[in-house]
């Protein structure tokens, strides 16, 4: 199983865990950026701390630089294991990890992690995956 892979095995083992802004773990909670930082530590490769983020109002442009400095690179093409970054709101973006049974995401008004079937209901800014200097370092 290669690290894709794990990390989509990974966020569906993480089904049904709560909610919790700023959440990092599977006991208390997890919001979509702690979802994305636990499954890939879960796969084995280690996240650096990310920088402080907001519910709503980051940019584009900041979210992929934190996701450029956590390992991340974006690619084209679909793929078990790929963070995606939507639009669920005005000026509110969400991560979510692509599965082969659909897409995983904590969802606040559910207040649990859950899987949700494809295609995604908002509009896909970008897809992101570990870079192989990440997995290898």
């Amino acid at each position: 199983m290669d690290i894709n892979e794990r990390i989509a095995a990974q966020a569906l083992d993480l089904i049904g865990v709560p909610f919790r802004l700023h959440g990092r773990s599977r006991t208390t909670g997890l919001d979509c950026v702690g979802l994305a930082v636990l499954t890939a530590e879960r796969a084995g490769v280690r996240i650096d701390r990310l920088p402080a983020y907001q519910l709503r109002g980051m940019s584009l442009a900041s979210a992929e630089a934190a996701l450029r400095s956590a390992g991340f690179e974006p690619v084209d093409g679909a793929g078990q294991g790929d963070l995606l970054i939507a639009q669920s709101g005005p000026m509110q973006l969400h991560l979510m990890i692509q599965t082969r049974r659909g897409l995983v995401h904590a969802d606040a008004g559910l207040r649990r992690v859950v899987l949700m079937p494809l295609p995604s209901p908002w509009p896909i800014l970008g897809r992101w995956r570990l870079s192989i200097s990440s997995i290898e370092g």
